[in-house]
């Protein structure tokens, strides 16, 4: 993986290269091997290289094909490059080098804006035509990695990350409302194209952005599945775990390429177990597996190594195991909410990012699990949303799911920061409406896993490991894996708890007492209860002058939840004071008045 960044100038002038410089090196730690710029005519291009394929000098970015006209750059992964390789070979393309990089490029040169539809993995890329003038931007399907971009009548410009934007200047960094709603109803989680600062969107996932020379633009979204049954499959269990422990088996396979070690952070839960059971089951030998705890905190445990132990001596993985003293959260907060493009209330990405840490230190590439619950409806609230019916489906999502209603957000909000309407609920019910998705189960499945996930978790798996030149790989977010658990009747998914299907796997190479355990989560307990360090930080940002001066929350509203810091919950038991806080912290970290 690796941070791209570009500008494309509408106004006929040269291209900011200074910007373009600063932006690239704002991504430094996404790309520790390399640096590079390219620019010609109305682009520029720079780009931070993580080594992960082709090691050499001649995968380095941008990367140009003079003869072909075209130059690249890419962040990612691309698992069949290989294969596409031959295929390309076989169509009289010559390769000067052993990257996936040069693989999109020629398959570029092939297929056009089509090429992303022969494209398995995860990426994000620009491509500019020489000859033309024309810049094509692509994301992946499941949005696993980021595209963000600004643009104003002179020009645009696009990065791996926000703050990255923010490095190159003149960005409008007022806050978006309709965004602010989304973060404060999702827990967080504001889906593309929007972001929190009305200045920067996001390229959505799935999606061609063809920016043509006279800066017009257009999108093509390549891909989504339509969440209705599979007559070949039928309703037979047993076909269905068949055919699913198949997709597994290849999904983790594939994210087994690369020319550097791959290790999986290992949670002891079903999932990043199934992983390394089906490793070990392809032969993986010295299987580098790692976990991560913290310090028990208001008689709440803050690890799960039981579990995490169990499935490593099972396999005789080469485990590494660490616990956070919660005298080091202070500091990690800092440095988990530096590395975020947005501000992210879950908790656990400061574990992430602590983790990250230790394992950048052993390889370059992980395999996680994240994703599996969404895909395979694995959460406590989707029967409550299946049992509605599919014309209840969005308000039954907006139940279960959402923090607070549209009143309480507009109390919790200072004058003039939330929109008049209630823009969370119009955003579910235009998704609920889409044609496909029979059920109420498909409707939410496919607003969580194509609208919401890629922001979160997608995105702080991303943010927090790529933040030590990490690379993250999610086999439960292939893309062939999606389309087919899209298909499953929701009934095998639901059934034992949810994840059913997967659980049925898993029991043919699993321990039952993984399959079986309690639902766990990364538990952070210092910041879930506030405890002492944390809230310190937490009330020195909220009572700052960049906070008052922001006005965002009612004073009213922050002196309450400082008052009782652990008593306040959103609807789903978040806690309330650290929700208003990391969006305020994120913005005070990033400089943003």
């Amino acid at each position: 993986m690796c941070g791209l960044s570009g500008e494309v100038r509408r106004d006929g002038r040269r291209p900011d290269l200074a910007a373009v410089e600063r932006m690239t090196d704002a991504m430094e730690p996404r790309g520790p091997d390399g640096r590079g710029a390219w620019s010609q005519g109305a682009v520029a291009l720079g780009h931070r290289r993580l080594k992960v394929i082709d090691l050499s000098e001649r995968g380095a970015q941008p990367m140009t094909d003079a003869r072909l006209g075209l130059t690249a750059v890419f962040n990612g992964c691309v698992y069949n490059h290989r294969e596409l390789r031959a295929r390309l070979e076989g169509l009289g393309h010559q390769f000067f080098s052993d990257s996936d990089t040069e693989v999109v490029v020629k398959a570029y040169a092939q297929w056009g804006r089509a090429c992303v539809e022969f494209l398995t993995g995860m990426f994000a890329f620009a491509v500019v035509e020489h000859h033309t003038g024309r810049v094509v931007l692509v994301r992946d399907r499941l949005g696993i990695k980021p595209l963000y971009v600004t643009q104003d009548d002179d020009r645009l410009r696009f990065a791996s990350t926000l703050p990255a934007l923010l490095a190159g200047g003149g960005v409008d960094t007022s806050l978006d409302p309709v965004a602010l709603h989304q973060y404060l109803s999702w827990h967080g989680t504001v889906p593309a194209p929007r972001t929190v600062l009305n200045g920067v969107r996001k390229i959505p996932p799935a999606t061609v952005r063809v920016v043509e020379p006279d800066g017009t633009q257009h999108d093509h979204l390549y891909w989504q599945p339509s969440y209705t049954r599979r007559r070949d499959l039928g309703e037979d269990p047993a076909a269905w775990r068949e055919a699913v422990h198949d997709a597994v088996r290849t999904a983790v396979r594939r994210r087994t390429v690369a020319d550097v070690p791959v290790g999986v952070l290992l949670s002891g839960g079903l999932d990043s177990s199934l992983i390394v059971a089906l490793l070990a089951e392809d032969g993986r030998e010295d299987l580098a597996t790692f976990a991560m705890g913290f310090e028990a905190e208001n008689g709440e445990e803050g690890d799960e190594f039981h579990y995490s132990d169990l499935v490593a001596r099972r396999y005789g993985t080469d485990h590494h195991q660490f616990l956070i003293p919660s005298d080091r959260l202070p500091a990690a907060l800092e440095d988990a909410i530096g590395a975020m493009s947005e501000p992210m209330v879950s908790h656990d990405a400061v574990a992430f990012h602590l983790l990250a840490e230790q394992v950048a230190k052993e390889v370059k590439v992980v395999l996680c699990g994240q994703g599996a619950d969404e895909v395979f409806a694995g959460y406590h609230w989707y029967p409550q949303i299946a049992a509605a019916g599919r014309a209840g489906a969005a308000a039954a999502y907006a139940d279960a799911y959402f923090d607070r209603t549209h009143h309480e957000i507009t109390a919790l909000l200072g004058p003039g920061a939330a929109p008049a309407h209630d823009a969370s609920t119009e955003f579910v019910r235009a998704h609920m409406a889409a044609p496909g998705a029979r059920t109420a189960l498909d409707a939410a499945l496919r607003m969580d896993v194509h609208a919401l996930m890629p922001d979160d978790p997608v995105k702080r798996v991303d943010n927090m490991t790529m933040a030590w030149g990490l690379e993250a790989r999610v086999p439960f977010l292939d893309h062939e894996l999606v389309e087919l658990a899209a298909a499953c009747p929701p009934e095998l998914k639901l059934a034992q708890g949810g994840k059913a299907v997967l659980k049925d796997v898993g029991r043919t190479v699993l321990p039952r007492e993984i399959v079986d355990r309690p639902k766990g989560y990364f538990p952070v307990p210092a910041v879930r209860h506030m405890a002492p360090p944390v809230l310190a930080r937490v009330r020195e940002a909220l009572t700052a002058p960049e906070a008052r001066r922001r006005g965002t929350f009612d004073p009213r509203r922050v002196a309450e939840l400082l008052s009782a810091p652990d008593r306040h919950r959103t609807k789903r038991g978040a806690n309330a004071l650290w929700q208003v806080a990391t969006l305020e912290i994120w913005l005070q970290t990033h400089g943003i008045d």
